[in-house]
């Protein structure tokens, strides 16, 4: 599975939504958009109703709520590629997932930092994408904990074909590594929203996890 940059939306209103698709349409095809429901992650996004894309890009869905069921039907809605909820809202995603795929749409799960993939494996089976949150929740930016790596490994054995998706603090620095680790999806907030030229900055990245190496 070859590596792709999905460059993040995390807004909280509608005109900067439409600045960030200014921004990114140049130089992307696949985009993570985030929605939060204020109580999962400490912010408010723009709402569901109000997201929109241009119709050549590829969008995944990151919902930061904590009632998954609130939401499933306006964002299968939506049509996106991807719609990932999070195991810490310890709700079964099982039947989620299904409703989901019945739609055409990948399934996916988001794991925070302290959730332990044996706890989840279900789910995981389940899944079409598993995201690797090493992030703030809400916020571009965080670091990228190397250790949640390990992860990987984890999740690949309760389900070997499910695509991996990392999300917070990746950079020109540790792409590569992250890469190499088995990241699949690079999810990619603040090393191109805190930058003047992220077309430059996002072709970097490209070279980097595209790169041919071990470590």
């Amino acid at each position: 599975m070859s590596g792709v940059i999905a460059p993040s939306i995390t807004v909280e209103t509608e005109d900067q939504y439409r600045s960030s698709i200014d921004r990114l349409k140049p130089f992307t095809q696949r985009v993570h958009v985030d929605v939060s429901d204020g109580e999962f992650a400490p912010v408010f996004m723009v709402e569901p109703s109000k997201l929109w894309w241009p119709k050549e890009w590829t969008v995944d869905i990151h919902a930061m709520v904590s009632h998954p069921i609130d939401y499933v039907d306006q964002l299968i809605a939506l049509k996106p590629n991807l719609i990932t909820f999070h195991a810490e809202t310890g709700i079964n995603l099982v039947p989620i997932f299904d409703k989901i795929k019945k739609a055409g749409i990948k399934a996916g799960i988001a794991l925070l930092k302290p959730t332990v993939p044996s706890t989840i494996a279900n789910e995981i089976k389940a899944a079409d994408h598993v995201l690797v949150f090493s992030g703030d929740l809400g916020h571009y930016g965080g670091t990228a904990s190397l250790m949640q790596l390990e992860k990987i490994r984890l999740i690949k054995a309760i389900n070997p074909s499910v695509e991996i998706g990392w999300d917070g603090g990746i950079s020109v620095d540790n792409a590569f590594t992250l890469a190499q680790g088995g990241v699949n999806v690079f999810n990619i907030g603040g090393a191109l929203a805190n930058t003047d030229d992220p077309a430059s900055v996002y072709d970097t990245l490209v070279r980097e996890i595209n790169k041919q190496g071990v470590i």
